[in-house]
């Protein structure tokens, strides 16, 4: 196979909006989108449709540039692009000159066959994180990752690659950060240093273009935010959608559904969402009920309801082959299946036996999927689970000849999940009738926050996989992504009393809240491991429901920025060395104002890196000084959470569901430090769209140790809050009791 490395410039011209470079081997395209971001494509064959199954932003239309002698060079308020012409180039640097990513100067972007890859220099102290839900440390240099998706049950904290695709990473060196997203849907690699010496890193795919935005902004939370703006920012989720789920393969029956949500209600264990796994089906026929075991739907989710629970139930993509089924024969006849080059029907067993799987990239199928779920909505189901959308054939790869449309399987298949969550989100979203679906899924690529939560897959109940577990999350905030779940407990294998309590107190700050086991697996109710244990998981669970105002209100500020609710440290301490350590690299920042450092379940102790200011332990109140490790207690009653000196919290009273009134009093912790600070709160209804037209609350709060004052600005929006009462919880202050106020829309000041 021979090796073409792109070559000299041949012609060089402005062409709508973008700069055209011929070569010999390739036409390359440069747009600028924004000051801060420059998007290069290559191509062998350029199409001028040029879609993107993330992208939503559009180029700007002028941009300023000069043709030198042996160079060109594109300039904004932030980047300047110099591309050398012979051979051709690309390299990016700040607006004053200082290098941030440069192509190899030797081998830049090459063709061995239809594979495209992209080798760039190598900076002595460069790091990389991102890619999203991919095993290894927070600091990917020295590894390499392949994006493939891939039902990879039993999968351990070294696999690779796993269900979803994110080929978006950030670089950080010299104390400059940049972000890098190649936009292509095939199978692709990245390569950060492992194989080449430390002489370059690399990064391509089996076919298509070497398609990437490169985004200069400075500061790890601005390239999140331009990155989060060029592929969409997610809606706010339901309210009742942070709360406690409960889920397993499978609840067998209606009965059982209902005994385990009343058992919640009797032992006062606050809970918000049942699940139903795929034994709710007829024969695992998608949109199909068993009428045996869940004979009347709507009235067992009527009762639900009336315990203030919502139901989620599980689709797949895989349509059974059965000539009573309306959904397979409406396929058939409207030619909505993938197949063969020949025509024919592609088939494969999954779930349900032999099964013809629904082309999700074409958009009168994505209409005819929608539709179909009135068959779960008319009896009241909100939320949907979309699960084996790799897609999955008992975990093999489906034959490469398979066809989608005009696109084959090699090109779609890191898309395909997400283009099945996609037409899942817009079909309920359309059904519901102005309230928020919430949508959950397995298989992901970039710009998946615009439809759908996700989880990360077929975990073990093991303490590695819960360590692992929060990486993942962590990782996969760095991509977009903000309500992400694990499966508390682990999917396979039965945890110990221990591991299962000391999960649930992690879950307690993980962004959805799911407890989920396997077929066969020990059952995991929060009461099925004694009554000791049951009080501790009992008490983490109204900790999550208590921290709900501070939640939600983290959530308005990743619709806004695109700065996720749990955070590895390396956003907000880039340079702080200690937070890449491999000791440390599980903490997390939950919100603006919490720090949470996971534990193994057998630890009575822990060492905890608390980066540089003030801390104080949230359940004693003890304070630390910050830029040292600390040797902390860690019992399973006291997951070690810290508070930041000067942050703000706002709480509430245990509720049983997120659909109680609660008893109106708003509590806003805060704890006494040396600096101001601000947090943005936020409400609304938590259940429909009204808050795209005003209909939310929001106001600053502010704490001024300088003025002795917490200060509540004024409210914006049109929303009346739930709470009357205001209460402020001081936290490290001497002499300082609970302070009650009316909650007034208008602007006051608390002093201390």
């Amino acid at each position: 196979m021979q090796l073409e490395i792109l070559g000299n410039a041949n012609t060089v011209t402005y062409q709508n909006g973008a700069l055209v470079i011929k070569t010999a081997q390739a036409e390359a395209r440069v747009w600028v989108y924004s000051p801060t971001i420059i998007r290069v494509c290559i191509s062998k064959n350029f199409s001028e449709a040029d879609s993107s199954f993330a992208v939503i932003e559009k180029p700007l239309d002028d941009f300023t540039w000069r043709h030198l002698s042996e160079q060109v060079e594109l300039t904004t308020a932030a980047l300047k692009l110099i591309v050398n012409i012979n051979p051709l180039r690309f390299n990016f640097y700040t607006a004053d000159g200082k290098p941030l990513s440069e192509d190899d100067a030797r081998f830049g972007t090459n063709w061995q066959g239809e594979r495209v890859i992209n080798y760039r220099k190598l900076y002595p102290d460069e790091k990389f994180i991102g890619l999203g839900e991919k095993a290894g440390d927070l600091n990917r240099r020295g590894c390499n990752y392949v994006n493939w998706n891939t039902d990879a049950s039993l999968h351990t904290i070294t696999t690779d690659p796993l269900y979803k695709t994110f080929p978006f990473f950030i670089g950080l060196h010299s104390g400059l950060s940049y972000g890098l997203f190649f936009d292509n849907t095939h199978k692709s690699y990245f390569d950060f240093g492992a194989t080449t010496d430390e002489q370059m890193s690399w990064f391509g795919a089996d076919g298509g273009d070497m398609n990437y935005y490169f985004i200069g902004a400075q500061g790890i939370r601005n390239i999140l935010a331009d990155y989060t703006w060029l592929t969409g920012r997610m809606e706010m989720p339901p309210l009742w959608s942070l709360g406690y789920q409960q889920c397993r393969w499978s609840y067998m029956s209606a009965g059982e559904v209902l005994d385990v949500a009343r058992t919640f209600r009797e032992k006062h264990i606050p809970a918000d969402v049942m699940y139903c796994d795929i034994d709710y089906m007829d024969g695992y026929k998608i949109f199909t009920w068993n009428r045996e075991t869940f004979p009347d739907p709507k009235g067992m989710i009527d009762e639900l309801k009336a315990m203030d629970f919502r139901l989620v139930t599980i689709v797949d993509p895989g349509i059974k082959i059965d000539e009573n089924y309306s959904e397979y024969k409406e396929g058939v006849d409207k030619h909505y299946f993938a197949t063969y080059p020949n025509g024919e029907l592609y088939t494969a067993s999954v779930w349900p036996g032999r099964c013809h799987f629904p082309d999700f990239l074409n958009e009168e199928v994505r209409e005819w999927w929608g539709a179909s779920f009135k068959a779960l909505t008319d009896p009241g189901v909100e939320g949907f689970w979309n699960d084996m959308n790799e897609p999955a054939a008992w975990g093999q790869n489906m034959p490469w000849l398979v066809k989608f449309g005009d696109k084959f399987m090699p090109e779609i298949r890191n898309v395909y999940g997400m283009q099945m969550a996609r037409a899942t989100y817009n079909g309920t979203k359309r059904i519901l009738n102005g309230k928020r679906p919430f949508i959950l899924t397995r298989a992901a690529y970039a710009g998946i926050q615009r439809y759908s939560a996700v989880w990360t897959g077929d975990n073990a109940a093991t303490d590695e996989h819960m360590l692992f577990g929060q990486r993942l999350v962590n990782s996969l905030g760095l991509t977009g992504m903000s309500l992400i779940g694990v499966d508390i407990g682990g999917f396979m294998g039965n945890p110990t009393p221990e591991l299962m309590v000391r999960w649930n107190s992690l879950g307690s700050y993980t962004p959805m809240y799911r407890n989920h086991a396997a077929l066969g697996m020990s059952m995991r109710e929060p009461w099925q491991w004694g009554d000791e244990y049951e009080q501790i998981i009992k008490k983490d669970i109204e900790q999550r429901y208590k921290l709900l105002p501070y939640i939600y209100s983290g959530f308005y500020q990743s619709v806004q920025t695109g700065l996720p609710l749990s955070r590895t440290l390396a956003i907000d301490y880039t340079q702080d060395e200690n937070v890449f350590d491999i000791n440390y690299q599980n903490q997390f920042l939950f919100g603006d104002g919490l720090l949470v450092a996971p534990v193994i379940s057998t630890a009575d102790g822990v060492d905890v890196y608390l980066p540089a200011g003030d801390w104080y332990r949230l359940g004693s109140d003890e304070k630390y000084s910050g830029s040292q490790v600390v040797k902390v207690s860690c019992p399973l009653t006291d997951l070690p959470v810290f508070a930041k000196a000067g942050a703000i919290v706002p709480m509430q009273n245990v509720v049983q569901s997120t659909n109680e009134a609660g008893d109106g009093i708003l509590l806003v912790h805060i704890w006494n430090g040396t600096e101001a600070n601000a947090f943005v709160y936020y409400e609304d209804d938590g259940t429909s769209y009204d808050y795209q037209n005003g209909a939310f609350y929001k106001r600053e709060i502010s704490f001024d140790p300088q003025k002795r004052a917490v200060i509540f600005g004024e409210v914006e929006g049109s929303f009346v809050s739930k709470y009357s009462i205001i209460k402020v919880v001081w936290h490290g202050f001497e002499n300082a009791g609970t302070i009650e106020a009316e909650n007034s829309t208008q602007p006051f000041i608390i002093t201390y």
